[in-house]
């Protein structure tokens, strides 16, 4: 599916921290950032056929596309692949329903105003007996304070740290490459807040091997990004944007949530389950790790960012710690500068689709921390669950 379609518009609302959205309501917010990626690509909302979003959004099509007043509704997407796994996944779905002749003009979005709506990672009461198979495993996670997917991740990670070496403070480097990128950002949520590694030490903890500063931010906000054919591509008014591959799945036995993603087998436990899809979209686009300029990694926590740095073949396994302690994801002299506006940990969290939109500006040459010619970004959704990545070209 190698150039299947072009990403020709992109909109991120104002990124407030959670419950920062009081102007109006999460699904308002979505309709607005929809028209704004629109306007974007020089199209009309009639010219839109077709929405993709993922991870049960709230904001469903049928209602977006009646509001906005679309003239026919073709495509409707909403992606299986859990949580911020499914960021990418959209926008390969989306393309996939252009290549296939389904819809013609696809909006990705996706808005989040959880002030609005319970927090990310708390259980209720209820949830256990909900009769699911995700509620069912909270019976047996909760007495092992399994709560949410912080202690799930930090498993994870604290098994890396134990066979590889890696340190408290290499994760420290990742978070203060982010921060700093996002204090160039002025979009960012911690655009006036500089970070230190000696602040990064002594932050809070959370949950070994976690503080608060290697947890990703809540933030209230949106995104979206408007996908044509390629060759319609060529007049729209920005410059086009390729998905150059795609790819989306799981190793097997990753699940998702702190319940269910431990039951992977050993070799990749201490994985960001992306090998598989790299090798996926390696193999699509012809080419390799070295030919790309820049990253922008899901990062919820600073130790994930290290496992997909190993899963997509940037650095050997066992040794993104030691990579990103060398500098190598910092802008501008990095040799892979990466989440260059500021990431989940420092720009916004809006589950992944702002990464999305961060690759798009690198490679169309707008990005507030421009990467040199920038010809080739990978973009990686949520590690440690069944997930999904993009490769986009100018």
């Amino acid at each position: 599916m190698r150039d299947a379609a072009a990403i020709v518009g992109i909109a991120q609302s104002e990124y407030t921290k959670w419950g920062g959205l009081t102007r109006c309501t999460e699904y308002q917010l979505a309709l607005e950032t929809i028209v704004k990626a629109v306007e974007d690509a020089g199209l009309s909302v009639d010219d839109v056929d077709g929405f993709a979003s993922f991870s049960n959004d709230r904001n469903e099509a049928a209602f977006v596309a009646t509001d906005l007043g679309v003239p026919e509704l073709r495509y409707a997407g909403m992606t299986w692949i859990v949580g911020g796994g499914g960021a990418c996944a959209a926008v390969a779905e989306a393309a996939m329903a252009i290549a296939t002749g389904m819809a013609s003009c696809v909006v990705v979005y996706r808005s989040i105003a959880m002030g609005q709506f319970q927090r990310f990672g708390r259980a209720l009461a209820g949830d256990v007996a909900g009769g699911r198979p995700m509620d069912a495993a909270l019976g047996f996670a909760l007495p092992f304070g399994l709560v949410n997917a912080t202690v799930g991740m930090a498993l994870l990670v604290r098994r890396h740290m134990h066979l590889y070496g890696t340190t408290r403070e290499q994760l420290g480097h990742v978070a203060v490459t982010f921060r700093r990128h996002a204090n160039r950002n002025p979009a960012a949520v911690m655009h006036a807040r500089p970070m230190t590694l000696a602040d990064h030490a002594a932050a809070r903890p959370i949950v070994e091997p976690f503080g608060l500063l290697d947890c990703c931010l809540e933030t209230d906000g949106a995104d979206a990004l408007v996908l044509v054919a390629p060759e319609r591509a060529r007049d729209c008014r920005r410059r086009p944007v390729y998905v150059m591959a795609a790819a989306e799945g799981s190793g097997p036995r990753f699940g998702c949530g702190a319940w269910a993603m431990h039951y992977m087998p050993e070799e990749d436990y201490a994985t960001g389950n992306t090998a598989r899809l790299a090798a996926t979209l390696y193999r699509t686009a012809g080419i390799g790790p070295g030919d790309v300029d820049c990253a922008q990694l899901y990062d919820h926590y600073t130790g994930m960012v290290l496992l997909q740095l190993e899963d997509l073949g940037f650095c050997k396994r066992g040794e993104g710690g030691p990579f990103a302690a060398s500098g190598a994801l910092a802008w501008p002299d990095g040799a892979l500068p990466t989440n260059t506006a500021g990431g989940s940990l420092s720009e916004a969290y809006i589950h992944g689709l702002n990464h999305v939109v961060e690759a798009v500006h690198q490679l169309r040459g707008t990005a507030v921390s421009q990467v040199p010619d920038a010809e080739i970004c990978v973009v990686a959704s949520g590690s440690g669950i069944p997930t999904s990545a993009l490769l986009l070209r100018r």
